[in-house]
């Protein structure tokens, strides 16, 4: 069984991750972002090889959220050897995400 690595800090897990990382923005009193939960779990099954998908809570997170400049819910944003490299506002379905992702990463 494979261990997870564990990470001191949000950049540390950013650029210590050996595949690209899509970052959930996210509320949880937010509606859009109860509707991509099943999306990225469906991006999760179809890529998890090839990709990492963290979950951020703004309200507890607001430093990070305003670090990288979130002002809509949900934003997905994918690092790539630490840096963002691409920025998805609202609500995209399954087949759509991976296939952009696909052509990014």
């Amino acid at each position: 069984m494979a261990t997870k690595k564990q990470f001191n800090s949000f950049e540390e897990m950013l650029s210590g991750s050996d595949v690209p990382v899509l970052v959930d923005f996210y509320a949880d009193w937010c509606g859009p972002c109860q509707m991509m939960v099943p999306i990225l779990e469906q991006v999760n099954a179809q890529m998890q090889d090839r990709l990492r998908i963290v979950k951020i809570d703004t309200e507890k997170y607001a430093e990070l959220a305003s670090q990288y400049q979130i002002h809509a819910l949900p934003t997905l944003v994918l690092f790539k050897q630490g840096q963002p490299v691409d920025r998805i506002e609202g609500v995209m379905q399954a087949p759509q995400l991976v296939q952009h992702l696909q052509m990014i990463i």
